[in-house]
Protein backbone atom coordinates (compact mmCIF):
# COMPACT_ATOMS: atom_id res chain seq x y z
CA UNK A 1 0.00 0.00 0.00
CA UNK A 2 2.95 2.54 1.12
CA UNK A 3 3.88 2.02 -2.56
CA UNK A 4 1.01 2.48 -4.41
CA UNK A 5 1.01 5.56 -2.29
CA UNK A 6 4.15 6.73 -3.19
CA UNK A 7 3.79 6.27 -7.02
CA UNK A 8 0.43 8.34 -6.98
CA UNK A 9 2.81 11.29 -5.01
CA UNK A 10 5.19 10.78 -7.19
CA UNK A 11 3.00 11.32 -10.45
CA UNK A 12 1.29 14.17 -9.29
CA UNK A 13 4.57 15.67 -8.36
CA UNK A 14 5.91 15.32 -11.74
CA UNK A 15 2.87 16.39 -13.04
CA UNK A 16 2.41 19.53 -11.02
CA UNK A 17 5.94 20.34 -12.18
CA UNK A 18 5.14 19.20 -15.69
CA UNK A 19 4.96 25.20 -20.59
CA UNK A 20 2.25 27.53 -20.76
CA UNK A 21 3.82 31.06 -21.91
CA UNK A 22 7.06 31.01 -20.48
CA UNK A 23 10.53 30.09 -22.11
CA UNK A 24 12.10 27.23 -20.07
CA UNK A 25 14.55 26.63 -22.76
CA UNK A 26 17.89 25.70 -21.61
CA UNK A 27 21.49 26.97 -21.76
CA UNK A 28 23.21 26.41 -24.86
CA UNK A 29 26.29 24.89 -23.34
CA UNK A 30 26.76 23.24 -20.13
CA UNK A 31 29.63 21.28 -18.07
CA UNK A 32 27.88 18.90 -16.07
CA UNK A 33 31.45 18.76 -14.13
CA UNK A 34 31.59 22.41 -13.19
CA UNK A 35 27.70 21.97 -12.13
CA UNK A 36 28.81 18.96 -9.93
CA UNK A 37 29.44 19.60 -6.30
CA UNK A 38 26.95 21.84 -3.37
CA UNK A 39 24.43 24.41 -4.03
CA UNK A 40 22.75 26.36 -1.52
CA UNK A 41 18.70 27.12 -2.03
CA UNK A 42 18.38 30.81 -2.40
CA UNK A 43 15.01 31.37 -3.88
CA UNK A 44 11.75 28.87 -5.03
CA UNK A 45 8.75 28.80 -5.69
CA UNK A 46 6.16 27.46 -3.49
CA UNK A 47 5.71 23.61 -3.40
CA UNK A 48 4.10 21.10 -1.28
CA UNK A 49 7.46 18.61 -1.01
CA UNK A 50 9.32 21.67 0.07
CA UNK A 51 7.02 23.88 1.94
CA UNK A 52 8.37 24.87 5.20
CA UNK A 53 12.16 24.08 4.44
CA UNK A 54 15.16 26.61 4.91
CA UNK A 55 18.57 26.02 5.32
CA UNK A 56 18.10 24.15 2.13
CA UNK A 57 21.14 23.01 -0.34
CA UNK A 58 21.59 20.49 -2.46
CA UNK A 59 25.07 18.69 -3.40
CA UNK A 60 24.95 16.54 -6.72
CA UNK A 61 27.88 13.86 -6.63
CA UNK A 62 29.23 11.67 -9.84
CA UNK A 63 29.14 7.94 -8.95
CA UNK A 64 31.73 5.68 -9.95
CA UNK A 65 28.84 4.42 -12.81
CA UNK A 66 28.69 7.30 -14.42
CA UNK A 67 25.56 8.03 -12.96
CA UNK A 68 24.57 11.33 -10.24
CA UNK A 69 22.96 11.02 -7.10
CA UNK A 70 21.23 14.05 -5.37
CA UNK A 71 21.35 15.00 -2.18
CA UNK A 72 19.09 17.32 -0.74
CA UNK A 73 19.09 18.48 3.12
CA UNK A 74 17.21 21.34 4.89
CA UNK A 75 15.72 21.95 8.53
CA UNK A 76 11.40 21.82 8.86
CA UNK A 77 10.19 22.41 12.04
CA UNK A 78 13.40 22.84 13.75
CA UNK A 79 14.26 18.77 12.38
CA UNK A 80 16.80 17.97 9.42
CA UNK A 81 15.32 16.67 7.04
CA UNK A 82 16.71 15.18 3.76
CA UNK A 83 16.29 13.49 0.55
CA UNK A 84 17.97 11.40 -1.87
CA UNK A 85 17.86 12.04 -5.72
CA UNK A 86 18.51 10.23 -8.83
CA UNK A 87 19.98 12.04 -11.94
CA UNK A 88 19.84 11.61 -15.28
CA UNK A 89 21.26 13.36 -18.16
CA UNK A 90 20.32 13.88 -21.30
CA UNK A 91 21.95 14.68 -25.02
CA UNK A 92 19.96 18.70 -24.04
CA UNK A 93 22.77 21.04 -23.17
CA UNK A 94 21.38 21.49 -19.05
CA UNK A 95 18.40 19.18 -19.14
CA UNK A 96 18.93 17.03 -16.48
CA UNK A 97 15.90 14.66 -15.38
CA UNK A 98 15.46 14.00 -11.17
CA UNK A 99 13.80 11.33 -9.65
CA UNK A 100 13.08 11.74 -6.29
CA UNK A 101 9.94 9.16 -6.30
CA UNK A 102 11.26 6.33 -7.82
CA UNK A 103 11.09 6.11 -11.03
CA UNK A 104 9.21 8.71 -12.05
CA UNK A 105 11.51 11.89 -13.59
CA UNK A 106 10.79 15.66 -13.56
CA UNK A 107 12.66 17.97 -15.73
CA UNK A 108 15.10 19.68 -14.24
CA UNK A 109 16.31 22.40 -16.55
CA UNK A 110 19.06 24.69 -16.27
CA UNK A 111 17.84 28.28 -17.72
CA UNK A 112 20.89 30.65 -16.64
CA UNK A 113 24.19 29.92 -15.50
CA UNK A 114 26.93 32.54 -14.68
CA UNK A 115 30.42 31.97 -16.18
CA UNK A 116 31.68 31.06 -12.92
CA UNK A 117 29.46 28.33 -12.02
CA UNK A 118 28.53 30.23 -8.87
CA UNK A 119 24.50 30.77 -9.72
CA UNK A 120 22.21 29.31 -11.40
CA UNK A 121 18.30 29.86 -12.69
CA UNK A 122 16.30 26.71 -12.69
CA UNK A 123 12.82 25.36 -14.48
CA UNK A 124 10.94 22.66 -14.87
CA UNK A 125 8.68 21.36 -18.08
CA UNK A 126 6.11 24.15 -17.06
CA UNK A 127 6.04 27.33 -15.06
CA UNK A 128 4.91 26.06 -11.74
CA UNK A 129 8.34 25.12 -10.57
CA UNK A 130 11.49 27.76 -10.32
CA UNK A 131 14.29 27.69 -8.28
CA UNK A 132 17.27 30.31 -7.70
CA UNK A 133 20.59 28.30 -6.44
CA UNK A 134 24.09 29.96 -5.30
CA UNK A 135 27.48 28.42 -4.33
CA UNK A 136 27.19 30.79 -1.30
CA UNK A 137 24.37 31.41 1.24
CA UNK A 138 23.63 34.65 -0.06
CA UNK A 139 23.66 36.27 -3.49
CA UNK A 140 25.42 39.55 -4.16
CA UNK A 141 22.60 42.57 -5.21
CA UNK A 142 24.14 42.53 -8.94
CA UNK A 143 23.77 38.17 -9.32
CA UNK A 144 19.99 38.31 -8.20
CA UNK A 145 19.23 41.67 -10.40
CA UNK A 146 20.38 39.23 -13.14
CA UNK A 147 19.06 36.39 -12.09
CA UNK A 148 15.29 38.23 -11.48
CA UNK A 149 15.58 40.47 -14.86
CA UNK A 150 16.03 36.67 -16.66
CA UNK A 151 12.94 35.06 -14.81
CA UNK A 152 11.05 37.92 -15.77
CA UNK A 153 12.03 37.84 -19.52
CA UNK A 154 11.11 34.43 -19.47
CA UNK A 155 7.84 34.84 -18.05
CA UNK A 156 8.01 33.75 -14.85
CA UNK A 157 6.46 35.72 -11.91
CA UNK A 158 9.57 36.82 -9.98
CA UNK A 159 6.57 37.81 -6.68
CA UNK A 160 6.01 34.53 -6.12
CA UNK A 161 9.90 33.47 -5.24
CA UNK A 162 9.97 32.43 -1.68
CA UNK A 163 13.42 33.29 -0.25
CA UNK A 164 14.58 30.76 1.83
CA UNK A 165 16.34 31.13 4.95
CA UNK A 166 20.00 30.59 4.79
CA UNK A 167 21.57 31.69 8.49
CA UNK A 168 24.14 29.32 9.02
Amino acid sequence: MKKVLLTFVGLFAIMSCTAKGIDNSTVKTFDLQRFLGSWYEVARYDHWFERGMEKTKSTYKLREDGKLDVLNVGIKNGKPKESKGKVKTTDTAGLLRISFFGPFYSDYRIMLIDANYQYALIGSSNDSCLWILSRKPKLTEEAKSIILKEAARRGYDTSKLIWVKQDL
